[in-house]
């Protein structure tokens, strides 16, 4: 009878932990970006924290949900996919927000058609649909055209996907484009850092919880037997994360000479 009992009360807990890791999963990758935001928006100044960090989540998330149709994963990981895309179009739009506000004079830049009414454009641009231009790519004036950016990136892949949906080679490549791009998560801002000689403006909360969090991730991924690619390219984030990190003890116990830069869309004062 004892061990009766016993088990009968060991299933309801092991069902509670089950439904806490997915709960996890799907909205703990979305923690660490809290912080960061508070900060942004408490200074109104976003120069430390790098946008491709935004590009690269979105991307992996969106070729995460393609690569569930042709290789159906467990569904926390699907719905933290798409918790995570609306979480990056948030932050985007706060730092677009700030950047324009802060930067007054600089020169509009855009993904679709340069709008004729705006006031800094004297003529009809030459280019009838794209005001594309690789030296400004990913640092356009308004939240739309991000927008327009990941839906055309969606519609594109999305089309690929369904015509090659049958392919196992396609749908595996697929996904390990996914977890992989994940895995490139920290770099964008691994890379600012190194530009600035410095973390400060990164808040390193959002780096701390990445770490956890992606930790937690790998070792779900590897006691629930996920697709293999997730395995491996979660170990990759976590050095990436560690090594992050190791920038900021590097960088707060021995300050850099801080590069200068010019007044560039590349540089640190760009999102």
């Amino acid at each position: 009878m004892e061990a009766g009992g016993l088990e009968r009360l060991l299933v309801p807990m092991h069902q509670l932990v089950s439904w806490g890791a997915a709960g996890a999963m799907v909205f703990g990758g979305v923690v660490p970006y809290i912080p960061q935001y508070r900060d942004i928006r408490r200074t109104q100044n976003a120069e430390g924290f790098s946008t491709y960090v935004c590009l690269v989540l979105l991307v992996a998330n969106i070729l995460r949900i393609l690569f569930w149709f042709g290789r159906r994963f467990e569904s926390p990981l699907l719905w933290q996919s798409i918790i995570m895309i609306i979480t990056m179009l948030l932050m985007l739009k706060l730092c677009t927000e700030v950047r324009v506000s802060n930067e007054l004079n600089i020169k509009r830049r855009s993904f679709a058609a340069a709008d004729s009414k705006d006031e800094e454009i004297k003529a009809p641009p030459k280019r009838s649909y794209l005001d594309f231009d690789l030296n400004y790519f990913w640092h356009w004036s308004k939240f739309t055209d991000y927008v327009q950016c990941v839906l055309t990136f969606t519609c594109v892949t999305g089309y690929i996907t369904y015509l090659w949906l049958d392919s196992s080679l396609f749908v595996e490549t697929l996904g390990f484009l996914a977890v992989f791009t994940e895995a490139m998560l920290g770099v964008p801002q691994l890379y600012r850092n190194y530009q600035n000689r410095s973390t400060e403006g990164m808040s390193v909360k959002m780096v701390l919880m990445w770490t956890s969090g992606d930790t937690f991730k790998t070792v779900y991924f590897i006691l629930n037997q996920a697709p293999f690619q997730f395995s491996i390219c979660g170990l990759l984030q976590v050095f990436v994360d560690i090594t992050i990190l190791l920038q900021v003890y590097l960088y707060s116990y021995y300050p850099q000479k801080p590069v200068s830069h010019t007044a560039h869309p590349a540089s640190t004062k760009a999102l």
